[in-house]
């Protein structure tokens, strides 16, 4: 028998011990943690549709920089391919540049959470303020998002013609 069925026998029941005692709010345990965590539920999946679009933003960004690095360095990168350089070179200066921007803006980000989860510690549910799986596993998926907005423009840059490149000028 489904439990939203029992409120009329519940009612009949009490009424029949104590006319005087008021009934309401006969709700279901699923129904009274629905009402007490409902919201935050709601706000939870608010943030996560937040951090996606920011990860998202974050990651357009960086390949839109980089990009233009590259394209601003292009004669650059053709002198380098014209003394010898490899593609693989090429790709490892492209890549670290993009990389250790992602590195300090990850630091700063990580210290800066480190601090909001502090203050915002009665909001969490089921994570501690200081999780380092949480951390790892944002750190993670932010480096490999910017791994593919820097691989875009060094794959590019490994592509430069030198002649062309010196002619660019």
């Amino acid at each position: 028998m489904p439990p939203w069925t029992l409120s009329t026998t519940v009612r009949r029941e009490i009424q029949a011990v104590d006319a005087d005692v008021p009934i309401f709010n006969l709700w279901t345990m699923e129904e009274r943690l629905q009402r007490n965590y409902g919201f935050q539920e709601f706000i939870g999946t608010v943030f996560v549709i937040f951090a996606g679009i920011a990860l998202l933003l974050a990651s357009v960004g960086l390949y839109a920089v980089m990009a233009n690095a590259v394209n601003q360095r292009t004669q650059e990168i053709g002198v380098r391919m014209a003394m010898g350089a490899t593609g693989r070179n090429i790709l490892r200066l492209v890549f670290a540049q993009g990389m250790r921007q992602v590195a300090m803006g990850l630091v700063i980000g990580l210290v800066g959470a480190l601090g909001l989860t502090r203050v915002l510690r009665s909001v969490l549910t089921q994570v501690s303020p200081n999780d380092p799986g949480t951390f790892g596993a944002v750190s993670l998926v932010l480096i490999l998002a910017a791994g593919v907005g820097c691989f875009i423009p060094a794959r590019r840059a490994m592509s430069v013609d030198p002649v062309i490149a010196l002619y660019h000028e």
